[in-house]
């Protein structure tokens, strides 16, 4: 997806004219942060109690989590929502999953995976896991969870807020270059960690 036009620095736009399509698009930031916190407690708390995961086990298990979910992160805005698309669906689908939040990326409403959809696939990682890891998945699900509430938090603050004084403005000058300056780099958004890996860090 290269930079087509000066992104607009307010307003929205409307993507379905079914009103209910349309309101599914859109969540206040507090919906997911607060969902994800609770469900990771309820799963660290339900494998700690019955003897799934342990003290040692635990903050290993949630780390590896946390860093399992930077490099889906990465590769997912990457290779998925910068995908140049080939044909007029593929170009509407790529501009309802992000195109939107380029052309938009003040919209406040969208800065999130609807909740419906990002619990839908909660479950599914879940499962997957499951079958992996058996039940190591209650430390290590939670930790994966929370280091997609790290991201929101980190895309919210660069999108809403103005450059903080502190160790975050690194992150939000990193994802300011993608959206205002160079959109084929600078893909991590908690973290510039797999961009320094892969070298997709900014060239300027």
């Amino acid at each position: 997806m290269k930079l087509k036009n000066k992104p607009h620095v307010k307003g929205t736009r409307h993507l379905f004219n079914n009103p209910l399509l349309e309101r599914l698009t859109r969540t206040h930031i507090s919906v997911p942060l607060a969902l994800f916190s609770v469900i990771s407690a309820g799963l660290l708390v339900y494998g700690f109690q019955h003897g799934h995961i342990n003290t040692i086990s635990a903050p290993l298990l949630f780390i590896s989590g946390v860093l399992l979910f930077t490099l889906i992160e990465y590769i997912m805005h990457r290779f998925l929502f910068h995908l140049e698309p080939k044909t007029e669906k593929q170009e509407k689908f790529a501009y309802t999953v992000h195109g939107v939040h380029h052309d938009y990326p003040k919209d406040k409403d969208r800065l999130a995976m609807p909740p419906p959809l990002s619990l839908l696939l909660t479950v599914v990682f879940f499962g997957i896991f499951y079958l992996i890891m058996d039940n190591y998945v209650f430390g290590f699900l939670p930790g994966v969870l929370m280091g997609y509430a790290a991201y929101l938090g980190v895309h919210y603050m660069v999108h809403a807020f103005k450059p903080p004084k502190n160790f975050f403005k690194i992150l939000w000058v990193h994802h300011g270059i993608h959206h205002y300056k160079d959109p084929e780099h600078a893909f991590g958004v908690s973290s510039p960690f797999w961009d320094v890996i892969f070298r997709t860090m900014p060239k300027h």
